[in-house]
Formats: structure tokens, C-alpha cells, sequence
């Protein structure tokens, strides 16, 4: 397979070749008010790296009182990285998504009825957050829908014991493509990092940069470019659903044979009505491309919660691959659609 060739800030450029690192990194900017789609839904909100800054207080590991890496940290390192790696690009602001907050006061207000807090008296932090930032000068389009390149993270601090010492933190990183259309993450195997474990900023930097360094986005695009030359018909597509719904309900070891298939109930009747509703990548009555299909299955994992979004983004690509493996032959994903 060639190189994969796109439109950058500089002209033509081949995917596969590794950029030198800057020298300097640009201040990160707070962005812009953003409105419209985002890359999650969910229970989210909106939040800015000034809030996280000014607002938040950094949860520590009670054995030592030792700091976590903060969000706002690991935010900045993730895109710093970025702004080394791809020197030269455009790299964009944050799109910051929070959750499941977390209540506190300060120490005087220990004993202060609720009603009698003041706002200073309170403290916040959020167990969940996942941020997203494009570089848009790398793209590429696939069926009309204009691909950017996008980098992103989750942290949960439900995923670390808190009530230990310090010891090795937890992050999911990724590297990918958003469908500008829908906002839908697309993520790869060699691009996700699903539990990278680091002791600090030094560290979660320097094994982001490698990330970067093995992730092959030419290899990505040909892949997401193989979906739009495949068709599901309407029955086979009927019957992928019928049959991710009955793979909740199979008994054990009967599932283990199988392929992974993390989709919620929920989301596969998204899937559904969207396929009915949905004016960019519905089908209803007609056959249904791969592409529209991958589409269908990340718009639905929108729904997903924040410590999981990823998890899913990376199972829909296996999916849409695995089926699309299975129309011309392979047995691996089979079951779905036989």
C-alpha cells in the first residue's frame, strides 16, 4: 500500500514519515465558547481548562497526601506532546467533557449547616473527564465526510485507590480521526492506549510521543476507506441486531468463543433508529454501506459514559472491520450475520 497522501498547512504531505520535535511549545489558549455536537454526549458537561485551574481542587492518596497528576495537567502534557510531534501543524483547543462530580468543603466550613455555605466555603473536583483537540491542517475525506486528525484522553479517578499510597496513575490516551459531520471518534488499535500507566508528567509525556510514533494513520484511513466499498443488506443488517442483542443474554462460556461485543441494549436500539432517521448515515430500505454502518455504531456510543467511551470507540472499529471481514468471507464475526 502507498502512502496515504493528504492536504496539510504545508502542501502535500505522506503520511508514515515522523516530524521532527519543536524546540518550543505555543501556550495552550482557553478555546472558544463551542456549541453544537460534541465528540461525547452522555451525562457530560462542558467545562474549561480555566475552570479545572481556578475551581477545582487536585484529589491526593490519603496514605501519603501525596497529588494526583490533576486533569488539568495531564490535558496540557497530552497537548504539548501534540504540538511537539506534529511541529509545524495547526493544533486546536480542548474540548473538555466532565462528570460525576465530587462535593467537598474546606476545613472551617466543616460544621456549617448547608444552608450557611458560603461558595467559598465549597470544594469541587470531577471523578470523570475526557478531552478532545483536532489537528484540522490533517484530513482526509471518505464518502463526502471530511476526516481531522484528533487527539484525545480520559482520566477516572474511580480507576485509582485513592485510599492507598502513590503509586502508578491511570490514563487512556488516543490518537484517530473525527467525522466533522457527526463529531464520531474514530480510533484504531495501534492508536489507543486503554490503561498506560505512569508516575508522573515526565513520564505520561514521553509515552504519549511514542503513541504518536507508532500510531499509522495512512494504515487507519485505508482501513475506514475499505468500508465504503461493502453493502450489508437490509436483512443481514436486521440480523446483526437481533444478534448483538442476543449476545448479552448467551451463557458464558458460549460468549467467550465469540468475538467482544461491548455495546449496551441501549445503544443497539440507537443504532436502529438511526438507521431509520439518521439523514447522514441512515438506510432504511435500501442496503446499508460498512461506512454508514461504523458511523451508526460510534454515533451511538456517544451515549457511553465517560471511563467507557473509549473502550467502545475502539469495539465499534472491530466490529464494522470484523463484519466487513465476514461479507467476503472470514469467519471470525460470522455468527453476527449468518
Amino acid at each position: 500500500m502507498e502512502a496515504l497522501q493528504v492536504i496539510t498547512s504545508n502542501g502535500t504531505k505522506r503520511f508514515g514519515y515522523l516530524q521532527e520535535h519543536a524546540e518550543t511549545i505555543q501556550e495552550l489558549q482557553e478555546p472558544a465558547s463551542k456549541k453544537g455536537k460534541h465528540f461525547i454526549e452522555a451525562n457530560t458537561q462542558e467545562a474549561t481548562l480555566q475552570h479545572l485551574k481556578a475551581d477545582c481542587v487536585v484529589p491526593v492518596f490519603s496514605k501519603d497526601n501525596e497529588v494526583t497528576i490533576s486533569h488539568q495537567n495531564f490535558i496540557e502534557t497530552v497537548w504539548e506532546a501534540a504540538n511537539t510531534f506534529f511541529s509545524g501543524e495547526q493544533v486546536d483547543s480542548p474540548d473538555i467533557r466532565v462528570s460525576h462530580i465530587v462535593k467537598g468543603r474546606i476545613p472551617e466550613a466543616l460544621h456549617k449547616p448547608v444552608n450557611q455555605l458560603l461558595e467559598s466555603d465549597k470544594t469541587i473536583y470531577y471523578e470523570r473527564m475526557a478531552f478532545c483537540f483536532e489537528v484540522p491542517t490533517i484530513y482526509e475525506t471518505i464518502e463526502g465526510n471530511t476526516l481531522t486528525l484528533s487527539i484525545g484522553g480520559v482520566r477516572a479517578y474511580n480507576h485509582e485507590n485513592l485510599y492507598s499510597k502513590k503509586g502508578t496513575e491511570r490514563f487512556k490516551v488516543f490518537i484517530g480521526f473525527k467525522n466533522q459531520v457527526c463529531c464520531n471518534l474514530c480510533v484504531s488499535t495501534d492508536g489507543y492506549q486503554s490503561e498506560l500507566k505512569v508516575m508522573n508528567i515526565r513520564d505520561l509525556y514521553a509515552a504519549v510521543l511514542e503513541m504518536f510514533n507508532h500510531y499509522n494513520p495512512a494504515k487507519h484511513i485505508h482501513l475506514m476507506q475499505t468500508f465504503k466499498d461493502s453493502y450489508l443488506t437490509e436483512h443481514q443488517f436486521c440480523q446483526l441486531l437481533g444478534k448483538m442483542r442476543l449476545y448479552q443474554c448467551l451463557p458464558q462460556g458460549y460468549q467467550k468463543r465469540l468475538p467482544r461485543m461491548l455495546m449496551t441494549d441501549t445503544q443497539i436500539n440507537n443504532v436502529a433508529k438511526s438507521y431509520i432517521n439518521d439523514e447522514n448515515f441512515g438506510g432504511f430500505g435500501n442496503e446499508l454501506s460498512m461506512w454508514k454502518l461504523y458511523n451508526l455504531l460510534t454515533g451511538a456510543n456517544k451515549s457511553s459514559y465517560i471511563d467507557s467511551f473509549l473502550d467502545r470507540s475502539l469495539n465499534a472499529t472491530e466490529i464494522a472491520n470484523g463484519i466487513n471481514l465476514a461479507l467476503h468471507g472470514n469467519e471470525e464475526y460470522s455468527w453476527f450475520i449468518d
